[in-house]
């Protein structure tokens, strides 16, 4: 359930702190107090738009916490699977911050996590019933969803499979269209395939052999300037010049011979000047072996850029490696041997298609089965409900229609059907029923839905649209029934519902330091008498309201 609403820095609000208990909270305020902006700021704490619009300061973050208390094990697996510990306390808190630049961080406990997994999460807490919500029952494609939501788990495995075979049933469907081809287009595919089959295949291409080419060939396009420079630096170091350096170092040797044997400590200095002598040698030795060596001829050249030239050519076509090119004659090769098989490829598809239809439809079947008979025992469910909010000559049931193409969701269109009246015919929902009545059907949905969903908290914002007197009793008593089994907050401006609230909270705006915020606060009984008999009576509470409002308390709390 929820704990506790923080907020910060959100429009009207500074800043408020407040804690919500089990059963019936009932928030109630003058119009205009902020009503919508504490529902607001639940629907951003739950994952809703969080915009810098929305900043009361905007040089300062804004933040929304939901502070929830989970014990039901369903939710606690899926948090586990989600990697979302709530660890011994079963606390788990979800943070969102706002900054002034327009970055939304959002946290679940010590976890960052995305906006998406964020609704995923929360929509397991709390079922949120804004203002909005009831004008869904106005279009029919809801109706199923609310009817699949009600199946829950059997539901939910059916139409996966049957999504599962849709899709593979619509695969075969756009392999049938991609392969598709008469007799002629399939012969100059054939033709055009083997043609490129042979253009890289006569190639005989080797991998790696496009990197031993260009480093020959680079060598071969600057041959004459390494010649040159190399018979430069020969004629520095080698033997052909008296002033060259192993002349020179050759001779050096010689007179530091003759010292050495004068001056014994220079025998290491002489020992390194020989190594010089000899590594200098080496180098003079491998440098003549390899000018000998660096000759070509016209042809060679020639071979080795006609070479070059065939693989570029086949690279512009087929691959950007060698190794690409490769793939992609395999890849042909594999589609010509399908064309050689078409009719037999064609058959198997025909054939795969004929066998995953008749898999499909019989799921559809499955599903729309399980459909009728969830939908029996939900219309048989919103009918109490219905009558227990004041419909007393109701009739509601649901309407199937089979459409004549699979879709990933079965092959079933359905839609509500009401009559409210005695003698009235039954018709849809959608064309009948007005405000007042959306905002109980609604109700009477939800109560169904809560039974099976165990989704720990709901919240109602002005369930009580269009409706007075006897009715918004009965819709204070069907409150109070769901409350029983779920934590339930209700927004609402009649005094019949705020006399059932197991606790009552008082939203209000005020002006401080000249500027106006919106404030909530938990009412104690004497308080919520005070604010029921406002109610009541308006803008003037006299002793009668406050007697009428005592008593409507305590009747309430009778029938508790």
């Amino acid at each position: 359930m929820l704990q506790n609403l923080h907020i910060k820095n959100v429009v009207l609000i500074d800043e408020i702190d407040i804690s919500f208990e089990e059963g019936l909270n009932i928030l109630t305020g003058e119009t205009g107090a902020g009503k919508s902006i504490i529902i607001g700021s639940l629907s951003i704490g739950l994952g809703g738009k969080f915009n810098k619009d929305l900043l009361r300061d905007d040089t300062k973050d804004g933040l929304v916490e939901l502070l929830f208390y989970v014990e039901q094990p369903w939710i606690i697996a899926a948090l586990e699977q989600m990697d979302i510990g709530i660890g011994e306390e079963h606390e788990l808190l979800i943070s969102r911050r706002l900054s002034p630049t327009g970055r939304t961080v959002n946290r679940i406990n010590d976890c960052t996590v995305t906006t998406a997994k964020l609704q995923e999460i929360s929509a397991m807490l709390m079922d949120l019933h804004a203002q909005h919500e009831q004008q869904t029952l106005l279009k029919a494609d809801k109706h199923l969803e609310i009817l699949d939501r009600f199946g829950g788990d059997t539901i939910s495995k059916i139409k996966e499979n049957v999504k599962a075979l849709y899709l593979h049933y619509t695969q075969i469907l756009s392999d049938i269209e991609v392969n598709s081809m008469d007799e002629a287009e399939k012969n100059k595919r054939m033709d055009f395939l083997l043609y490129e089959i042979q253009e890289i295949e006569s190639a005989m291409l080797v991998e790696g052999e496009e990197e031993s080419l260009q480093k020959k060939y680079k060598k071969a396009v600057h041959s004459k300037e390494i010649i040159s420079t190399a018979s430069e630096i020969y004629e520095v170091t080698g033997y052909d010049s008296r002033q060259s350096a192993a002349e020179q170092i050759g001779h050096a040797v010689s007179k530091l011979s003759r010292l050495a044997e004068l001056d014994f400590d220079l025998n290491e200095l002489y020992s390194v000047l020989q190594n010089v002598d000899g590594m200098l040698n080496d180098f003079n030795r491998g440098l003549k072996g390899y000018m000998e060596e660096m000759t070509f001829d016209e042809q060679e050249f020639a071979d080795m850029e006609a070479r070059l030239d065939v693989i570029h050519n086949l690279q512009s076509k087929y691959g950007d490696t060698i190794e690409d090119i490769m793939h992609s004659c395999e890849s042909f090769k594999d589609e010509y041997q399908k064309l050689v098989s078409y009719e037999e490829m064609m058959q198997a598809f025909y054939s795969d298609l004929n066998e995953t239809g008749k898999k499909l439809e019989t799921a559809c079947k499955t599903l729309h089965n399980q459909r009728v008979a969830f939908a029996n025992k939900l219309c048989d469910q919103i009918s109490e409900a219905l009558i227990e909010l004041n419909f007393e000559a109701v009739k509601f049931d649901m309407q199937f229609e089979t459409l004549d193409h699979f879709t990933s969701n079965g092959t079933d269109r359905a839609y509500f059907m009401i009559s409210t009246n005695v003698g009235e015919k039954i018709r849809p929902l959608y064309d009948v029923a007005s405000g007042g009545e959306l905002s109980r059907v609604m109700l009477a949905i939800k109560s169904c839905l809560a039974n099976e969903d165990d989704i720990p908290t709901l919240l109602f914002d002005e369930i009580d649209v269009g409706i007075s007197g006897r009715t918004a009793q009965s819709v204070a008593k069907k409150l109070s029934v769901i409350a029983k089994k779920h934590q339930v907050l209700c927004i609402t401006h009649l005094p019949q519902i705020a006399a059932m609230a197991d606790v009552h909270y008082l939203i209000e705006k005020r002006v401080l330091n000249d500027k106006t915020i919106t404030s909530i606060s938990q009412l104690d009984y004497d308080a919520s008498v005070n604010e029921i008999a406002r109610l009541l009576g308006g803008a003037t509470i006299t002793d009668n309201t406050i007697a009428a409002a005592n008593e409507m308390k305590g009747l309430s709390k009778e029938a508790n």
